[in-house]
């Protein structure tokens, strides 16, 4: 069974500690089994590429590289600042994440049916 991540990709979080920490960027990807996140301007390092084929052109690349999820927090939308974030479960079934500062229901997703 695959781990839970807190975030998504799409959110918006705030990096709390490392060498970029205080940064806030989108989450570009997310990977459950590494519990690592790739937020977008966080973490960058230089890749030396080869040039591969007559038209590719090689050198040095900056990409995003990948952290902890536990070192991330995401943004509220409605009270801009970094929040904890609970999960609610609705009387239909729908599963809400819920602002813990300010109550701000961040995304709905419908629960799969059991067969």
């Amino acid at each position: 069974m695959a781990n839970k991540v807190h975030v998504k990709t799409g959110d918006m979080v705030y990096v709390l500690s490392g060498k970029d920490k205080g940064k806030k960027g989108k989450v570009l990807a997310v990977n459950p089994d590494d519990m690592t996140v790739i937020v977008e301007g966080v973490n960058i390092t230089k890749k030396h590429r080869k040039p591969r084929g007559r038209l590719q052109e090689g050198g040095i690349i900056n990409q995003e590289s990948p952290i902890s999820s536990s070192k991330v927090m995401l943004v509220c939308s409605r009270c801009k600042s970094p929040t904890k974030v609970s999960r609610v479960v609705r009387e239909n079934g729908q599963k809400d994440r819920v602002c813990k500062r300010c109550g701000e229901v961040i995304d709905t997703q419908k629960e799969a049916k059991e067969e």
